[in-house]
């Protein structure tokens, strides 16, 4: 089957956005059940607020079951055998940053082509560059099987659970260095969750200036208004065949289906009918990730009043096309990507740049560091270099010697431990003995100032990309990526 799949998966994930109004209705303890992930350090659920909308591209469930063909073949994804031998992976090949202004009246988003040529942030493994829709994949793929060899006996659950978080992070953080936006919260769903929720919706109202047919993708539809149905939603935002522009048309696609899902939900008074406000939130606790410190009740509380005229999507630019290690992709200039962020994000109040994951991690994590090599002076260094990077002085000493370095941590450090331990090569592990909050490194005899933290230290001090007001920075209109994507009566036509 030509192309990912990725690119419709974020259709759903609007819900995070969209159930915002329904969700009052909702009791607190169930929005709890929608995912958790410790990937990030979460930001205000109130307030002005930049999100990640990532579909990603896998014919798996969560826990790395391959889907029954029964399923496969109704979404036209392929054979069983087909993705046991690696076809679908696990890219991102959907990636919308969104804007959330203070009142949450109003919003901004803007498509990320999944071909976009980046240098990683945040991955594990040797893999530093490549696609951005890769970046998920590549540490998600890395960090298990750095789990599997420090453990044979984790279950499949908990392993493809750590996987992912290693693959959010990465993304996040990818995006976060592309853009010069630091990303407050994400939600993330697989390829049948949106088929799943998809149904629950009813389907959707759409509009193409031209009639379509696409057996790859399934899409076969006549110009004009049409309404579609849960299978027909699926082919719809997953086209990418026979398009113009290819997958940069195919962003438009999954925009338009977000416009019109927010206008029909509103239109058709769903967020009325407490019946299918759970319907969706069951479905949305099964199929639907989110960072762990996204209050969605109050994020719902904000949101009432956001409507699909008062949300407008465009697609970043790119500088156009060139084959790099042997792979399709697309030329951008981070530069002028990180002026158009922020020139429209400015609207309401900049974004902090994209030191602040760390420096959010360093309020809350406390990191010590026990010399137990042979290298005087190693713990103080390193520990005044994680200073700098955002994190929280602890214990400087010495330990008894050790001959490889460990990573441990307290309750409510995760998501820090784990950056942490990518910088030493180890897998940090959860330590009783190790006080909430805390990462304690425990340096062998090995060990050695690691590089990444020296570019990492870099990082955090650079300075934020300031809005640019001048035409350059402008959200361009012309070129394959188009202009915006948005309709006055809810409905966007596109091609």
């Amino acid at each position: 089957m030509a192309g990912g799949t990725g690119y419709f998966l974020n259709c759903v994930l609007s819900l995070a956005l969209l159930v915002a109004s329904g969700l009052a209705y909702v009791a607190v303890h169930e929005l709890g059940g929608i995912g958790g992930s410790d990937a990030i350090i979460s930001g205000p659920s109130i307030g002005t607020q930049n999100i990640l909308l990532m579909g990603i591209e896998s014919r798996r469930y969560w826990n790395g079951d391959i889907l029954p063909s029964s399923i496969l073949n109704q979404l036209h994804a392929g054979s069983a055998a087909a993705v046991a031998s690696g076809v679908g992976g696990n890219d991102t090949n959907t990636l919308i940053l969104v804007h959330i202004p203070a009142g949450g009246k109003e919003a901004v988003g803007f498509s990320i082509p999944r071909d976009d040529w980046v240098q990683f942030a945040d991955t594990v493994g040797p893999e530093q560059q490549g696609k951005i829709d890769q970046a998920y994949g590549v540490s998600l793929s890395y960090r298990e099987q750095q789990l599997e060899a420090s453990d044979p006996h984790m279950g499949q659950d908990q392993l493809a659970f750590l996987g992912n978080e290693a693959g959010q992070a990465a993304a996040v953080a990818t995006v976060e260095q592309l853009t010069g936006v630091h990303i407050d919260h994400f939600a993330a769903v697989n390829l049948y969750g949106f088929y799943e929720l998809a149904k629950v919706l009813g389907g959707v109202e759409v509009c193409l200036r031209h009639a379509v047919h696409d057996p790859n993708s399934g899409a076969n539809f006549h110009a004009g208004y049409q309404h579609l149905d849960a299978s027909q939603a699926l082919a719809f935002v997953r086209q990418r065949d026979g398009l113009p522009n290819g997958d940069l048309d195919r962003t438009h696609r999954q925009q338009a289906f977000l416009d019109s899902v927010m206008h029909e939900l509103r239109a058709d008074g769903m967020f009325d009918d407490l019946t299918k406000v759970q319907a969706l939130i069951t479905v949305a606790k099964q199929y639907v990730i989110t960072d762990a410190g996204w209050n969605l009740l109050d994020f719902a509380a904000q949101m009432r009043d956001l409507t699909s005229a008062n949300l407008v999507f465009h697609t970043l630019p790119i500088e156009g096309y060139e084959t790099i290690d042997g792979q399709d992709a697309n030329v951008v200039d981070p530069a002028y990507i990180r002026q158009i962020v922020h020139a429209a994000f400015a609207a309401t109040a900049v974004s902090p740049g994209p030191g602040a994951h760390r420096a959010a991690a360093g309020k809350k994590t406390t990191v010590d560091v026990l010399n137990g090599g042979e290298t005087a002076g190693l713990a103080k260094r390193i520990s005044t270099a994680l200073v700098r990077t955002g994190y929280a002085a602890g214990e400087v000493g010495n330990t008894t010697l050790r001959p490889g370095t460990s990573v441990l941590y307290g309750a409510g450090a995760s998501a820090s431990a784990r950056k942490i331990g990518a910088m030493f090569g180890v897998i940090a592990v959860p330590a009783a003995a190790v006080r909430t909050g805390h990462v304690e490194i425990l340096l062998g005899t090995s060990a050695a100032f690691p590089a990444s933290l020296a570019a990492s230290d870099a990082a955090s001090s650079a300075t934020t990309v300031a809005p640019a007001t001048s035409p350059s920075s402008v959200v361009p209109t012309s070129g394959p990526q188009g202009g915006a994507v948005s309709a006055q009566n809810g409905i966007p036509c596109v091609n």
